[in-house]
């Protein structure tokens, strides 16, 4: 399947396709080689993954979504408030690492996702910021 003959997804598809770990473009291929890593090139349909520029955004989208959906709960719970530091830290610390570790490629997929629906390359944000300097 050809990326460039057919008709690009939506932003809704490539977003679902990358959060699943698939190119944007086809679906098929895989997005990462390893942890975080992203395939040079898609092997089924050699789409260039390489030119989205991830950068920092899904480190923060992950620290937000971490942030409101496991920390801001954890404090309405007294026993935050009444352990010992220790406890709180052994208990909390542990799942906090997983969700992040566990959320942060799945986060990277969809930023990447999410930048190929909309067209945005690591030559368009290179140009920005050359224009932004000047």
């Amino acid at each position: 399947m050809d990326a460039m003959t057919t008709q690009r997804p939506g932003f809704l598809t490539a977003l679902n396709r990358g959060l699943k770990g698939r190119c944007p473009a086809c679906g098929e291929g895989k997005l990462f080689w390893r942890y975080l890593k992203v395939e040079p090139a898609c092997p089924a349909c050699q789409h260039d993954l390489a030119q989205y520029p991830a950068d920092d955004g899904p480190a923060y989208f992950t620290i937000l979504i971490v942030g409101h959906v496991i920390v801001a709960p954890l404090l309405l719970f007294p026993f935050i408030w009444q352990a010992p530091v220790a406890v709180v830290l052994a208990s909390t610390l542990l799942p906090l690492t997983g969700a992040t570790l566990l959320l942060l490629p799945r986060i990277k997929g969809a930023f990447i996702g999410g930048l190929y629906a909309l067209g945005v390359k690591e030559k368009d944000a290179a140009l920005h910021t050359v224009d932004a300097a000047d």
